[in-house]
């Protein structure tokens, strides 16, 4: 259990996501024990036990489709007939070919990282964006453009990128920001500066498909504003994106017959 536990905080201070499955109920004959724990990554990867070779390609199919659709769901690996045919409310349950007649209830729990927003400038818009989307609980880094070209803070594909320097190294810093090739890259500014930005990289040899991923300008269209209203728009743009995303798909997992439970 420590070594599970541990390794869910490195994967939290990370930003990955994972699942944390636990037994809550056996039913022998079973290897399951009540009480052990696992870990199941976004990419399948199991740490931990939480049964035999018949319990495990289930627990990884659902904890890879837990993490996908950020719901907790509890599971009964086995037959209604455990429970007298009268299935608990909330209760899923799974069917396993194993020789044996064990049961294993297994709740599994989506562990998500909060987003990660860099806002990169020193402006007035680039403060209160931060602020904001701090209020919704996440991640949000402001750093000076010198320190983002150096590259810090850390910014990754799971990242969401807006340059706010108010013409400040624009270009060093979305050349920057293009490679990193975060979930949203957005700068703030006119069509007419986006557009010379975008052009001066283009010209230094920076892939077309790269430059096409920048929003230009940030944010939601409201017309004239304010520098607290372009953040809002921005931040109401990022969650509109998160919210659209596609759920990806969970792996193919083969079940196979003739275990131990």
């Amino acid at each position: 259990m420590r070594t599970v536990l541990e390794e869910a905080a490195e994967l939290t201070r990370a930003g990955q996501p994972f699942a944390l499955a636990t037994v809550v109920w056996r039913q022998g004959p079973s290897s399951s024990q009540q009480g052990s724990h696992a870990i199941i990554t976004a990419d399948g990867e199991l740490h931990g036990w939480i049964g035999g070779a018949c319990a495990e390609p289930t627990v990884l199919r659902e904890a890879t489709l837990a993490i996908a659709d950020g719901a907790a769901r509890l599971l009964l690996l086995g037959t209604p007939d455990q429970f007298g045919g009268q299935v608990p409310d909330g209760m899923t349950v799974v069917p396993i070919s194993c020789q044996s007649e064990g049961a294993v209830e297994v709740f599994i729990e989506p562990v998500l990282p909060a987003p990660h927003l860099v806002v990169v400038g020193e402006s007035p818009v680039a403060h209160t964006l931060a602020g904001l989307a701090q209020v919704l609980g996440w991640r949000a880094d402001v750093v000076r453009s010198a320190e983002f070209a150096a590259g810090e803070p850390t910014a990754g594909e799971r990242s969401m990128v807006v340059v706010a320097t108010q013409g400040h190294d624009d270009e060093a810093v979305l050349e920057r920001a293009v490679a990193v090739r975060p979930a949203y890259l957005g700068l703030v500014g006119s069509r007419k500066r986006g557009t010379a930005v975008l052009g001066y990289l283009a010209d230094r040899g920076v892939p077309q498909e790269q430059l096409d991923r920048v929003r230009v300008p940030a944010g939601l269209d409201l017309g004239p504003t304010t520098h607290a209203e372009i953040a809002v728009a921005i931040l109401a743009e990022l969650v509109q994106i998160r919210a659209s995303m596609p759920v990806p798909a969970a792996p193919a997992v083969v079940e196979e017959g003739g275990c131990r439970c």
